[in-house]
C-alpha cells in the first residue's frame, strides 16, 4: 500500500490525496506535522532530503517528493494524463505554471494568513504576493474563458495541480469574484467523479 506523508492542510497533499481518490488507490496518511518541524527530523529527511511535504512511498519502498511529480507518476496510463505527446507536454506546462507563477504566491498568502494566522506580522510580504497572485490568476481566467479545462477539453491533473489552491485563493486574501470563469471551472472540477473537499478526512 502507498503511504503518504503530509501535512494535511497543505493543498500541495491534498492534490495527492483528491488523484488518489480519485483513481480508487488504497493509501496510508502519515501526518507530519511541520509547524513543530517534523519534515527537519532525520527520519522525514531520510525520505526527502529537501524536507519538504509531501513525499509518496510506493509499495516497493521508494520516496518521491514533489506533489506535482507525484500527480504525474500517480497519473501514467490513466485518463488523468493524456497520452498524445504535445498535450501531455501542456499538462507539464501548466504543472510548471502551478508550482513558478501561482503557487508561490497564492498558497504562499495562504500559509502566512490561514494557516500561521500571522497576517498582521507578514503585511507587507502578502502585498508584495498580491500582484504576482492576480496574474496568474488573469492567465488562468483568460484560458478558461475558452476552455472548459486546462488540457484537451477534458479534467487531467493539470487542472488538479492548479484546483488545489485556486479554490481556497481567498483564504489567501484573493477575491475570486472578478474571475468568473476560474469560478465555473472550480464547480466543474467538484462535480468530477470522487471529488472530495481539501478539509475532507477519507
Amino acid at each position: 500500500m502507498y503511504k503518504l506523508y503530509e501535512f494535511f492542510s497543505s493543498g500541495n497533499c491534498y492534490k495527492v490525496r483528491l488523484l488518489l481518490n480519485q483513481l480508487d488507490i488504497a493509501f496510508e496518511r502519515i501526518e507530519i506535522d511541520i509547524l513543530q518541524g517534523e519534515s527537519r527530523n532525520p527520519d522525514f529527511l531520510s525520505k526527502n532530503p529537501n524536507g519538504r511535504i509531501p513525499v509518496l512511498e510506493t509499495e516497493t519502498g521508494q520516496f518521491l517528493a514533489e506533489s506535482n511529480a507525484i500527480l504525474f507518476y500517480l497519473s501514467e496510463g490513466t485518463n488523468f494524463l493524456p497520452t498524445d505527446s504535445f498535450e501531455k507536454a501542456q499538462v507539464l506546462q501548466w504543472l510548471f505554471f502551478e508550482q513558478y507563477s501561482h503557487e508561490p504566491y497564492i498558497a504562499t498568502s495562504r500559509y502566512w494568513i490561514s494557516i500561521l494566522g500571522k497576517a498582521a506580522e507578514y503585511r507587507e510580504a502578502l502585498k508584495q504576493k498580491k500582484a504576482g497572485g492576480e496574474a496568474a490568476l488573469r492567465v488562468m481566467e483568460r484560458h478558461l474563458t475558452e476552455h472548459k479545462f486546462f488540457v484537451g477539453e477534458r479534467y487531467t491533473i493539470a487542472d488538479i495541480a492548479l484546483f488545489a489552491y485556486t479554490h481556497v485563493a481567498d483564504e489567501g486574501g484573493f477575491d475570486l469574484a472578478e474571475f468568473p470563469a476560474i469560478q465555473d471551472w472550480i464547480e466543474r472540477v467538484q462535480e468530477q467523479p470522487k471529488h472530495i473537499g481539501i478539509t475532507q478526512q477519507l
